[in-house]
Order: C-alpha cells, then structure tokens, then sequence
C-alpha cells in the first residue's frame, strides 16, 4: 500500500480538490480526511505525555526498605 499526504482547504461549498496524486488513473484509492489543529492549539496541555523512551525497573522503590519499619 502506497500512502500519500496532503494539505488542502475546504471551499464555501465543503469540498475538498486534491490534485498531483501519485497514483494511476482508474485505481481505486481509500480517502481519510482529518483536520489540522489550528496553530494555538499545539500547545499541549500535557507537555511530557509520550515523552518517556523506556523505564528502567519500574516496578522497584526508590525507597530504603528500612525507611517503612515503624518506630515503637
């Protein structure tokens, strides 16, 4: 499958014109249309959410055992 990217701008009439396509005259080809957040709104308001690559150990405690034993 060949995938194929491009902006275009919705007319008055809510069409769409996409031209220089690179595929073959009669082929059939699958159309997703998916808006484009406005520029104010790359902002994200969650700036670290994908950020982390890998954990290492993540299931083990940064805590000394010997900090949870309970003084009488």
């Amino acid at each position: 499958m060949h995938e194929h990217r491009t902006d275009a701008t919705v007319s008055g009439d809510g069409s769409v014109t996409v031209t220089g396509l690179p595929f073959r005259a009669g082929e059939t080809v699958e159309v997703i249309v998916v808006s484009n957040p406005s520029p104010s709104s790359n902002v994200s308001r969650r700036p670290l959410a994908g950020s982390v690559q890998r954990y290492d150990a993540p299931f083990d405690s940064a805590v000394d055992p010997s900090d949870w034993e309970a003084e009488a």
